[in-house]
């Protein structure tokens, strides 16, 4: 699926354990500010029910936002589910947050994720390099996608 620009709809959820909202308003707010209509789930969003709204939905991308320090789990829980369902199989789905606990970077749990399905992850909420994502999907969603086109 493809993000025109400014078009495109983003379903916007934070994790399953994470009760925090400010940051998903933050988060609506940015992409609603590129013209793009947000479907926000809010906090402690359990994996079923986003399955079920990608289905419902039909998003052109997921957004999974999480600061509590269980992203890394959380997340993981998140996507796996997301790549079991066939047809949401080449759905883009990123996360992004404070994932972890420690405050370190861990290229081993981006790995990780990255390999259970996510098409991006931004640990400890890189905003610029996710509006560089999106710009990307815009463009080339294939390749932002890290898919061949």
């Amino acid at each position: 699926m493809a993000l025109s620009q400014g078009t495109g709809t983003v379903l916007l959820a934070g994790t399953v354990s994470d009760s925090h909202t400010w940051n998903l308003v933050f988060l609506e707010l940015f992409l609603q500010e590129q013209g793009r209509r947000v479907v926000n789930l809010g906090p402690c969003v359990p994996e079923e029910l986003l399955v079920r709204h990608c289905r419902t939905d039909a998003p052109d991308l997921v957004v999974i936002s999480s600061v509590n320090g269980h992203g890394w789990t959380d997340g993981l829980a998140a996507i796996t589910r997301l790549r079991a369902e066939p047809d949401l199989a080449g759905l883009p789905v990123v996360i992004g947050g404070k994932l972890g606990l420690d405050g370190r970077d861990d290229a081993d749990g981006v790995a990780r994720l990255r390999d259970a399905g996510f098409d991006a992850v931004f640990d400890d909420g890189d905003l610029v390099a996710f509006e560089r994502f999106l710009t990307a999907l815009t463009v080339a969603p294939s390749a932002a996608a890290g898919r061949p086109a």
